[in-house]
């Protein structure tokens, strides 16, 4: 461990099953817990403002800066805050997450955890761990379709949605990926 705590990174494409792989790791003991990176998205008025709405979910549309500081922040002191991200509301939380003093290992989840880019590149040096899901093209196209269409979306905006954002970022995430310590595809994490 670097700091208090251990620091874990959970890095993959949009859809790749990094909530659900976190949330697993951050139950199995009571002193783990998972911090989404999604608290850190920019609010709509400021993408709207900067004609980036339209990308929200890409690297720059996240406050690189604050995720850093948050990062620091949870390796160092007994106990953090930080904002989460409401689906429903299409918007980051201030203040709607706690770390306390018993938690000793925390999970990061997030697209860009593992970014070879500007500003992200910085946070790597900070983890503990770092696990990339490596999935296929193929199989995040279903899976972000039916993410879109669980939401209400018609076939038609959710193909929209997908094409024209979610597979460009996760075209990032896979053509500017920092190594991590362990890589685990679809079938790795099916054989647990």
């Amino acid at each position: 461990m670097r700091g208090k705590r251990r620091l874990v990174a959970v890095a993959g494409a949009p859809a790749s099953g990094k909530s659900t792989l976190a949330e697993v790791l951050a139950g199995a003991d009571a002193s783990f817990c998972m911090v989404p990176m999604d608290g850190f998205h920019l609010d709509n008025g400021v993408l709207r403002d900067r004609d980036l709405l339209h990308r929200k979910g890409a690297p720059e549309t996240f406050d690189v800066a604050g995720l850093r500081h948050l990062v620091t922040r949870l390796a160092q002191e007994d106990e953090v805050i930080y904002p989460g991200f409401d689906r429903r509301l299409d918007r980051a939380i201030a203040g709607s997450g706690v770390v306390g003093p018993a938690i000793e290992t925390v999970i990061l989840e997030g697209n860009y955890l593992l970014l070879d880019r500007p500003g992200w590149r910085d946070l790597a040096a900070l983890w503990d761990l770092s696990i990339r899901l490596d999935v296929p093209a193929e199989v995040l196209e279903t899976r972000l379709m039916q993410r879109w269409l669980d939401h209400g979306y018609s076939p038609q905006d959710a193909a929209r949605k997908v094409h024209q954002n979610d597979m460009l970022n996760a075209n990032t995430v896979i053509a500017d990926a920092l190594p991590a310590d362990i890589t685990l595809t679809p079938d790795d994490v099916q054989q647990r």
